[in-house]
């Protein structure tokens, strides 16, 4: 089911949502005030008419100009809301956000997305409405993530059906299971009212003692672990739901896990073309929906030692001109040391926007980070020219996965009888076999 808001009206709540956060602009500007009249609908037939205005004619430039500095700010971020209900002030949201609900904090900092881990899940009805309310209370619909790789990572295991892993679905060489797998997932996930998945992983396992990629990879063959990434991509696709290839420009070859510590990776651009690259070229052909960023220096990459989530050139240079990708870049998490040791919480957010990433994910102080970003905006240090360009990627990927105009409405009679469906379980038991 989905909650159907049209343009116009989506941008009216989004107004309300502006007023009654607290945290932003209080009046709307005169984009805003122009975009609460009823919006034309697209031309279906023929020349779209001149005299229309391009907004008009494409809905993502339409919500677009309708979105004030303070929204579009918001849109490239998605943090971790605490607790299990949309309405309920946790004890540890409230040590992160004041006596303030997820709803609340929805509206207040204009999220684009949120993402869910296992402190959020208790049983599938709880998850259901858990989602529902936090669309509730969103302007325009949100992105809805979690990590779901199957295996080693598996946010929503409480629930979902127990997939093995990447590296045991690699080692089938089938790639028509890696995608019937990542179909199965994605569905479950969407009947929760999750919408991306961070999966699959690009990383080819190089280094047996990776301590943090490991049987997370499909394993260390470049070209088998491209065929498993591009099959799980159209999986999730068949499924409705948008994928992620993480974690660029490769975390395969690494002793150090970027939780904790800095890795470097010292492989020249031919080893990285020939060993690196293959997976995230063959997600990309795949039509992966976002790329992850990695907290690691990549030296001949980018002699900086920056790590490639705050570098220009690995993120725009390498991954979007020299890769032609057009989708999302996400940040990996902005809470890891990996990324926090050089810079504070607010400045890492601003250079990874000014490195090219999209969607901030998971700072480790909202406020902090929001702030930030758009005090930089204001004060013109990012443009906002580079600002629309992230707050249009993410909007293309809400319409492209049915979100832009639809705030997806879950429900619990569905999710119960696609979770751990009979046809899934078989599916698992025929990978470990």
């Amino acid at each position: 089911m989905v909650r159907r808001i049209g343009a116009a009206s989506v941008l009216t709540i989004a107004l309300a949502a502006c007023s009654g956060g607290g945290g932003a602009a209080t009046a709307a500007p005169p984009a805003q005030q122009s975009a609460q009249q009823p919006a034309q609908p697209p031309a279906t037939g023929g020349e779209p008419a001149t005299s229309a205005p391009p907004s008009a004619q494409d809905p993502v430039k339409r919500v677009l100009a309708g979105l004030s500095t303070e929204q579009k700010v918001g849109q490239l971020f998605m943090p971790v809301l605490y607790g299990t209900a949309a309405d309920t002030v946790s004890g540890e949201n409230q040590a992160r956000y004041g006596a303030q609900t997820p709803a609340k904090v929805i509206r207040k900092y204009h999220l684009g997305g949120v993402i869910l881990f296992p402190a959020n899940v208790r049983t599938t009805a709880q998850v259901v409405e858990l989602t529902n309310g936090m669309q509730r209370a969103s302007g325009l619909p949100l992105l809805v993530g979690t990590d779901q790789e199957n295996g080693l990572v598996s946010r929503m295991s409480a629930l979902m059906t127990r997939f093995p892993g990447a590296s045991q679905i690699g080692a089938t060489g089938d790639t028509g299971l890696s995608r019937a797998v990542a179909r199965a997932t994605g569905e479950e996930l969407r009947a929760l009212g999750v919408n991306l998945d961070f999966a699959p992983v690009a990383d080819v396992n190089i280094d047996p003692r990776n301590p943090v990629i490991g049987p997370r990879a499909f394993g260390d063959d470049p070209a088998k672990v491209a065929k498993m990434v591009a099959a799980a991509v159209k999986g999730f696709g068949d499924a409705k739901v948008a994928s992620t290839a993480k974690h660029f420009p490769g975390h395969g070859d690494t002793r150090i896990d970027s939780h904790t510590g800095l890795p470097v990776i010292k492989h020249t651009r031919a080893q990285w073309e020939r060993l690196d690259a293959p997976p995230f070229r063959a997600a990309i052909a795949a039509g992966v929906d976002a790329v992850m960023s990695a907290h690691i220096v990549f030296p001949k990459l980018d002699p900086s030692g920056d790590p490639a989530t705050l570098s220009k050139p690995i993120l725009t240079g390498l991954l979007r001109k020299e890769l032609g990708f057009k989708g999302v870049i996400s940040t990996d998490a902005l809470n890891m040391e990996g990324v926090r040791k050089k810079y504070g919480d607010g400045e890492v957010a601003v250079r990874a926007v000014l490195a090219g990433a999209d969607l901030l994910l998971m700072p480790y102080d909202l406020p902090k980070a929001y702030g930030a970003v758009l005090a930089a905006v204001k004060d013109g240090r990012i443009s906002q020219q580079r600002l629309d360009q992230s707050v249009t990627r993410l909007l293309k990927l809400k319409q492209a996965r049915g979100l832009l105009q639809e705030a997806p409405v879950a429900s619990a009679k569905r999710a119960a009888q696609v979770l751990r469906s009979p046809e899934h379980r078989k599916l698992a038991a025929r990978v470990i076999r």
